[in-house]
Parts: structure tokens; C-alpha cells; sequence
């Protein structure tokens, strides 16, 4: 059974359920996903880490609903998503999800302000000037809100994004890569940011990295191989992490 969007508010679990994802068909089909099935705490940040082609950025996008998986469910709260029509798990994924992108998805016409209030837009909502400026000075670019993007730096637009996907405190943020294309210092401070937004607001923070020291800022490391999940560490350290992607073949993209 379906349950309706209010069912998702503060305090959101999300979670898998024997997911498979296939792309193609026959002898060329791909299988992305095996039967996974994990569930994310509320207040709990995770990092989901593994080879390339292990299917990590499959996953993290079937738990945001940006993807369909070919089997089994997808959970936000009471609420399966992965039955809901497009329109219908859209709107809902604009309201009650955050997602920071490796790549920023910026829009270089728009102020820092307007890339922040897009999301809402989208959905219908009003504009809440504080709201956005709070936003900003989280990041540490208060008085930057009529800039473009084009004059931030890229660990600037990387606070963007991440004011964008924090503006509305929803209670699930995705990461993919967040600090891939940024410097190790600037990197350290978006790791900061996101989990101070799971310690601070209470939310669920699933972020996909190649890197054991990004790692090192989450409660649970999940170990992906081949479209399964093949290992769990809890509070690991970074040498930790390193051991364990060293025996899977590597961290991968």
C-alpha cells in the first residue's frame, strides 16, 4: 500500500527493500543493484563507498527517486516512493529532499539567491528571504546572495548547492561526491557542513565518496561490490576504510 506524502516529515527514516536495479536487456543487461536492502536513521550520516561499477551512485540515486529500480521498494518514512506516479514522487522530492551534486547544477544566470530558492519555486512555494539568507550565512557566504555563480570560486558553489539542498531542513539529503572536484581544505569544510546538518537539524545524510577521510565524518561506512552490500563498519577511521576498499579492488568513482 501507498501511503500519502504527509507521512514524511521530521525524523524520516529511508530505506531499501531487496533492490534491484537491471539496465538493458538479454545478454547485454547490466545488473546495478542485487537485492540490496538498508535502512538510514534519522540523525545518522552514511557513507556509501566502493569499486567502480559497484553500483553506489545507482543506489543513492533510487533512494533519492531520481531512478526507478526494476525490483523491489524504495521507503521515505511511510511512504513508498518507488510506486508513487512521477509527478506525484517529483513534487514530493522537491519538497522534502535535499541533493548536492558533484557538479554543482548551478544556474549561471541566477543569483546565488534565486539557485537557492529554484527548488521551492518549483514547487510552488513562496520565497522566504530569511530563510535563504540563514541558508547563506550557514555556509559561510553571507552577503554573497547577488552573486552569480560564475564569480564564486568552486568550493563557493559547492556551499550553494548545499545551502540549496539545506534551505528547506528537509529530513533527507542525498551527497553525490560532494567534495570530489574541491581542494582538501575546502573539501574538509563541506564534510563539516553536512554533518552539522545531521547533528544540528536531526536529518538523514546519505553521501556517495571515493574518499576514506570523507568517510571518516559519517557514523556507518557501507561497503558496495558487484550491486551488493558486502561489508558494514561503524565509526570507522580513515586507515579502516582504506583496508577495506584495498581487499574490494580499490574506491572507485
Amino acid at each position: 500500500m501507498v501511503e500519502t506524502a504527509t507521512d514524511i516529515g521530521t525524523g524520516t527514516t529511508a530505506r531499501a527493500e531487496d533492490l534491484h536495479r537491471e539496465y538493458g536487456r538479454g545478454a547485454a543487461a547490466v545488473r546495478a543493484l542485487r537485492g540490496v536492502s538498508v535502512a538510514f536513521a534519522p540523525g545518522t550520516f552514511t557513507a556509501v563507498m566502493g569499486p567502480s561499477g559497484s553500483g553506489k551512485t545507482t543506489l543513492l540515486h533510487c533512494l533519492a527517486g531520481m531512478d526507478r529500480p526494476t525490483r523491489g521498494a524504495v521507503w521515505w518514512g511511510g511512504t513508498e516512493v518507488s510506486r508513487l506516479p512521477e509527478r506525484r514522487l517529483a513534487a514530493l522530492r522537491r519538497s522534502r529532499v535535499g541533493f548536492v551534486f558533484q557538479a554543482f547544477n548551478l544556474m549561471p544566470a541566477m543569483t546565488v539567491a534565486q539557485n537557492i530558492e529554484l527548488p521551492g519555486r518549483l514547487s510552488g512555494e513562496r520565497p522566504d528571504r530569511g530563510r535563504v539568507l540563514d541558508a547563506l550565512a550557514r555556509v559561510g557566504l553571507a552577503g554573497r546572495e547577488r552573486h552569480r555563480p560564475g564569480q564564486l570560486s568552486g568550493g563557493q558553489q559547492q556551499r550553494v548547492a548545499i545551502a540549496r539542498a539545506l534551505v528547506s531542513r528537509p529530513p533527507l539529503l542525498f551527497a553525490d561526491e560532494p567534495t570530489g572536484a574541491l581542494d582538501r581544505a575546502t573539501g574538509h569544510e563541506i564534510l563539516a557542513l553536512l554533518r552539522a546538518g545531521v547533528d544540528e537539524d536531526g536529518g538523514t545524510c546519505v553521501m556517495v565518496t571515493h574518499d576514506p577521510v570523507a568517510a571518516g565524518y559519517a557514523d556507518r561506512v557501507l561497503l558496495l561490490a558487484d550491486g551488493v552490500v558486502v561489508d558494514e563498519l561503524d565509526r570507522p577511521t580513515a586507515a579502516q576504510v582504506g583496508e577495506c576498499l584495498s581487499r574490494l579492488g580499490g574506491g572507485g568513482l
